[in-house]
């Protein structure tokens, strides 16, 4: 049994994630979401919220998982009981950044090993932070996450922007 890894900060998760871990969960036996808590991150989220957003997100996928964790990513994989690591690249700027971390965590542990699923077409120029900035200017959104995800940040800016009158 072939068991994944798809770690992030998915704040908040977009279709574009989604679309990796449908793609995975065709591969791989089971697919793990983890949302790493990073306490250097500002994130709009709490990491509880983000797992339920997640969860909510795949409902339907049965061979998939949400967890939270902290720390370093290697020893949370490894204490998977497993060696792979999904991550998605959108561009060569991604492939960049992605070829980086794959390279540390196998300096870390050096049985670990790093797939990449390129984004589709229609999710590349999807990011978290982008979707966050869209929806803050009164932008839509509808088309870039998920229904739970949609309702969840409508609440969240709102109570943003009304704490910024107060």
């Amino acid at each position: 049994m072939k068991k994944v890894i798809y770690p992030g900060s998915f704040d908040p998760i977009t279709n574009g994630h989604l679309n990796i871990i449908k793609r995975a969960a065709q591969i791989f036996d089971e697919v793990v979401v983890a949302v790493g808590n990073n306490p250097d991150k500002n994130t709009l989220f709490s990491d509880k919220e983000r797992v339920e957003l997640i969860k909510k997100s795949v409902f339907d996928i049965k061979n998939v998982s949400v967890t939270e964790y902290s720390g370093l990513t290697a020893n949370f994989i490894k204490s998977q009981g497993t060696n792979l690591i999904i991550r998605g690249t959108r561009d060569s700027r991604d492939f960049v950044f992605e070829k980086e971390i794959a390279n540390l965590n196998s300096l870390l542990d050096n049985q670990i090993e790093t797939l990449l699923i390129f984004a589709n077409k229609d999710y590349e120029l999807i990011s978290s932070s982008m979707v966050k900035e869209i929806i803050r200017f009164d932008g839509d959104v509808s088309k870039f996450v998920p229904k739970p995800v949609l309702s969840a940040l409508k609440v969240k800016v709102k109570h943003e922007k009304n704490k910024e009158i107060y």
